[in-house]
């Protein structure tokens, strides 16, 4: 499953900072990133008990071919009539400056860790990157995790 958070924002969250407010949430990653002048790019989380890492890349509108991608997920939004939240999210995802995948293991030995791990991460991004998040088969969220639009 993946997870994906829209920042309208495009300074880099610091990883350290990442690693920090999961670690405030009692959730002992190691992190492990690479990137380039621009920022970091791609990361992993690594978390004792866990099995394999969750893997994150971040993927800036100025300088990666973004703007497909983002008008599909603008598109897709537009067909959810259902949500007052609708129009007002598809003017955020084509107003996106940085987009972060998250991709979920297949298999974990904690799910309710990774979960936590998960919902964490994606909440403390958006809200550094004036962002929301979409999680598959889930629907859209707040960065308080509020559900804004949901899949079916």
């Amino acid at each position: 499953m993946w997870h994906r958070v829209f920042g309208r924002l495009a300074a880099e969250v610091p990883p350290a900072a990442l690693a920090g407010h999961l670690h405030a949430a009692g959730l002992p990653v190691e992190p492990h990133f690479k990137g380039d002048d621009l920022g970091w790019t791609a990361g992993e989380l690594r978390m004792p008990g866990l099995g394999t890492p969750v893997l994150l890349d971040r993927y800036l509108t100025a300088e990666d071919d973004l703007r497909a991608d983002l008008n599909a997920y603008a598109a897709e939004l537009e067909t959810q009539g259902h949500s007052p939240h609708a129009p007002r999210l598809m003017q955020h995802v084509i107003q996106t400056q940085q987009l972060v995948t998250i991709r979920e293991p297949v298999a974990a030995s904690d799910e309710v860790a990774l979960e936590k791990l998960l919902d964490e991460t994606c909440r403390f991004l958006a809200a550094r990157t004036d962002g929301v998040y979409q999680v598959d088969g889930r629907g859209w969220f707040a960065p308080d995790g509020t559900l804004l639009v949901e899949e079916y």
